[in-house]
């Protein structure tokens, strides 16, 4: 008896054990609002337009573009669309750390390009240090975009998509689709490089840091679902006292 239990309990181990090997390092907060204070802010204005590569931003970035992956400013129907600013997405991202404007972002800003299209589009960026926190500007979020983390040994260490960052990812070029999304991870990396199978993954005003940086408190709507869930926690404790 006591056997078949250690059995049951190395099975349910077992079968456990990739899902916690395999647990992501990230911890991801998407909102309208912008970048937190206290981090290194870039907004890529001092890039020339096109796919130039490498090119070096002011802050020490290092920008790797693979066509048809470029720096790009305003839109083209089809190709990319400039991300929405809205709700103090662009805090600190003008020039000499003013502020931008509402509305599309009417700056240089970086678009993936499409794997669908050139089997080798994307942007690097490699940061002048090991970091645990990236932010960006991430517009019209499609759950096809993709971003790569490396470590400063050009090992992957993880991955985020579109649909990690909302939850119903639709390409929306208006103030909605358009999320600021600051990322902590557990693990330093040095390098991040966003990919899309269709066009495209646009995205600027880049923030980074060598620390995680402590992440705003949750949208209304998370909030809302956390409150149905300890909504549902409370009745399961009163079921099982009344029992």
């Amino acid at each position: 008896m006591k056997l078949g239990r250690f059995l049951q309990a190395g099975i349910v181990f077992a079968a456990l054990a990739p899902a916690i090997a395999s647990a992501s390092p990230f911890t991801i907060v998407s909102s309208v609002g912008g970048a937190p204070t206290g981090v290194t802010k870039e907004n890529f204005d001092n890039l020339i337009l096109g796919t130039l590569s490498p090119q070096v931003t002011g802050t020490g970035i290092s920008v790797q573009i693979q066509p048809d992956a470029a720096v790009v400013q305003g839109s083209v129907s089809g190709v990319y669309a400039a991300p929405n600013l809205s709700g103090g997405n662009g805090l600190g991202f003008g020039p000499g750390g003013t502020d931008q404007a509402d509305g599309a972002n009417a700056t240089p800003y970086l678009t993936s390009g499409s794997t669908g299209s050139l089997a080798n589009a994307a942007i690097s960026l490699t940061l002048p240090f090991d970091a645990k926190y990236i932010g960006l500007l991430w517009g019209s979020v499609d759950g096809y975009n993709t971003l790569s983390f490396y470590d400063s040994t050009d090992t992957l260490i993880g991955q985020i998509t579109g649909a990690d960052v909302a939850a119903l990812p639709n390409g929306d070029q208006g103030p909605q689709g358009t999320r600021y999304v600051n990322i902590n991870s557990n693990v330093e990396f040095r390098k991040v490089v966003a990919t899309s199978t269709q066009f495209a993954f646009e995205f600027d005003n880049v923030a980074f840091n060598d620390r995680p940086i402590i992440i705003e408190t949750p949208e209304p709507g998370t909030l809302a679902i956390l409150g149905t869930a300890l909504l549902g926690l409370g009745a399961i404790r009163r079921r099982r006292a009344t029992a």
